[in-house]
């Protein structure tokens, strides 16, 4: 009988730990916000490949910018529909930190370098930091169910 019990303790336990390290990751599907508004405006899927994190817009919120294009962006992104555009690149894990890739803004063609990491009080909340020098802008974006 005590041995059924440690059993199920242990186990619990363990479905415990397993739930919180899953929900302390960066991987996953992320709810964007628009600084200006408030209001949801896209999921960002954050997945690894190759050993560095990348950040892909996998839906578009607002029906009216589903077929929204990178006007303002340069190069191979010039006019490339947002949806299914990666938006973060080449992160790589420093501790807690994501770091060491850019982040795009694909309304304003602007690439930054990035910074990701769950908040520490939340795992249902990734900060984003896209920066220049020492000028940089935090947003908070929130897991998608």
């Amino acid at each position: 009988m005590k041995r059924k019990i440690f059993t199920g303790f242990l186990f619990l336990g363990l479905m415990m730990f397993a739930t919180n390290a899953f929900s302390q990751t960066v991987y996953g599907k992320w709810k964007t916000i628009d600084d200006e508004t408030g209001e949801p405006k896209s999921i960002v899927e954050i997945y690894e490949d190759g050993g560095k994190v990348y950040g892909k817009v996998v839906e578009i919120l607002n029906k009216n910018k589903q077929d929204a294009k990178c006007t303002e962006c340069e190069g191979a992104k010039k006019d490339a529909p947002i949806l299914g555009m990666v938006i973060v690149e080449g992160l790589e894990k420093d501790g807690d930190v994501y770091e060491g890739g850019t982040i795009l803004d694909p309304n304003k063609g602007k690439e930054y370098r990035c910074k990701l990491w769950v908040d520490e009080d939340n795992a249902d909340k990734l900060n984003v930091r896209g920066y220049i020098a020492f000028l940089f802008r935090t947003q908070e974006w929130f897991r998608a169910e």
